[in-house]
């Protein structure tokens, strides 16, 4: 009885379209395929950080360099400082940035 039982499925089986049988994934070898998609999402949002982060910092060494330098010309356009000053001051700034 088992075995006739057996034999029956194994024929129904064999009958079925294979969509059916195996699902609609075939016989499986593609579920790997299923973790590129995340993979990707993460390696494109870890590549935008770091060049984020990197562009960040550029900025930030720019603008520590570029601040004195800035503040004497907002003072001299605003008139607060005269030529002479000006011409001193950014004298001595740039020589301290040489060291």
């Amino acid at each position: 009885m088992l075995t006739s039982l057996s034999t029956d499925i194994g024929t129904a089986a064999v009958q079925l379209p294979a969509d059916v049988v195996h699902g609609p994934w075939g016989d499986g070898a593609y579920w790997p395929l299923f973790l590129l998609f995340p993979l990707f999402w993460i390696l494109v949002i870890g590549l935008l950080i770091f060049v984020g982060r990197r562009m960040w910092r550029g900025n930030r060494r720019w603008a520590a360099t570029q601040g004195g330098e800035s503040v004497l010309r907002e003072r001299y356009a605003r008139g607060e400082i005269d030529e002479t000053e000006y011409r001193k001051r950014l004298e001595v700034l740039r020589s301290d940035s040489g060291r």
